[in-house]
């Protein structure tokens, strides 16, 4: 009985995965037919801001993800694996029901989280909750975009310094709760000393090459990711000297 419930969720996991790429599609070709809502949307319309750059460098918060889909056209969209399945087999889920006490009752809920990426400068997290499993996916996808960060890369390994934006730059760390996620520069060719969950941000990111430290209650999977997340906005947040830049190769955001 138990497994069949399980079996069920996992089918409307897939039939939600589908949905959004499907919808993901529509977006990319009707993105011209787009009216904007907000003040930014409106003037990337209008062609008065002509990247995502200018967003950032501007300070504007995005409010409509349909901006980011302007910019950024070929994003991907990938899902964190927040449990396991019940029963023989153990199938990895991308949501995880949680329960809110009331007067009447239990009420469940589904909660997922998502992470959306360029592969070249750009990624994005975001939390999403609903009744219903295909919905709470939606708006983890909207969330995560809506987050979505420049992040810096550049050669900060003392190993290798040939300058060229292939990892984090200089030692970088984020903490959320108990968890904390430390990213050390690695030389090239090492590639992602990293949990595979964390490789799905790195790898969004556009960083090939890093070692990677953790602390604190690791399998509470939500504080995992938002941790290495904060991390990688570190990488924006320092005041770096000149002669650094140049020396490590740091590029911020799309780099050609």
């Amino acid at each position: 009985m138990v497994e069949n419930e399980e079996n069920k969720i996992i089918e409307k996991e897939n039939e939600a995965l589908n949905k959004i790429q499907e919808e993901q599609e529509e977006a990319k070709e009707k993105i011209g037919e787009w009216i904007p809502k907000t003040r930014l949307g409106k003037m990337v319309k209008e062609g008065k801001i002509g990247s995502i750059e200018q967003i950032f460098l501007n300070g504007y918060k995005i409010l409509e993800p349909e901006i980011v889909d302007f910019f950024i056209p070929d994003l991907k969209i990938d899902f964190i694996r927040l449990g396991l399945s019940i029963g023989k087999y153990r199938r990895p889920k991308i949501v995880k029901m949680v329960r809110r006490k009331t007067a009447e009752g239990d009420k469940p809920s589904w909660v997922a989280l998502a992470v959306v990426g360029n592969g070249n400068g750009y990624v994005g997290v975001g939390l999403g909750k609903s009744y219903d499993i295909p919905l709470a996916m939606q708006k983890a996808v909207r969330k995560a975009k809506l987050n979505i960060i420049p992040v810096g890369r550049g050669c900060g390994a003392w190993e290798c310094a040939c300058g060229n934006p292939h990892s984090v730059p200089f030692k970088v760390r984020g903490k959320v709760g108990s968890v904390e996620v430390v990213f050390i520069p690695a030389p090239l060719g090492t590639g992602l000393v990293a949990p595979d969950e964390i490789k799905k941000l790195l790898v969004l990111a556009g960083i090939k090459d890093v070692w990677m430290q953790s602390f604190g209650q690791t399998r509470r999977r939500i504080n995992f990711i938002r941790a290495a997340f904060l991390a990688l906005k570190q990488t924006m947040e320092y005041g770096i000297k000149q002669d650094y830049v140049r020396l490590s190769g740091l590029r911020f955001g799309f780099i050609q």
